[in-house]
């Protein structure tokens, strides 16, 4: 199975004039390979960012996305990089959802579909990344 980054589906949900087409074909690619999902972090971001009373959980299964609820192994590594991220000095425009997103995907998945490689590939070695390609 294949999570997805909230700015992946913010981009077909908002219908993204630059990115929506290569992110949702990036998601049906996957859906036809076997299961995407979606973590609490990733649940959290979209929800805020929708203007309807339509929860993100009901908005990603019409598109076949489900939810993936992140484990207690995940949640410590996503503490773990996030520690690493600030002991090099990190800037605190990143949050701990970018990790947690991270870790669930890289101990509970099989690669993350983002438009964020350059972070993920940083902290999370070995996470397969899906990159959807404007």
């Amino acid at each position: 199975m294949i999570a997805v980054d909230s700015s992946v589906l913010l981009d077909v949900l908002t219908d993204d004039p630059r990115f929506a087409d290569a992110s949702a074909a990036c998601i049906a690619q996957a859906l036809g390979t076997g299961g995407v999902v979606i973590c609490d972090a990733v649940v959290a971001e979209v929800q805020t960012l929708l203007d309807t009373r339509e929860t993100a959980l009901e908005a990603m299964a019409d598109y076949g996305v489900r939810y993936l609820a992140v484990s207690e192994q995940a949640a410590v590594r996503a503490g773990h990089m996030q520690r690493r991220f600030r002991d090099r000095g990190g800037r605190r425009e990143r949050v701990g959802a970018d990790f947690l997103i991270g870790a669930h995907a890289l101990l509970q998945c099989d690669g993350l579909i983002t438009r964020d490689a350059g972070f993920f590939r940083d902290y999370f070695k070995g996470l397969k990344l899906i990159v959807p390609k404007a």
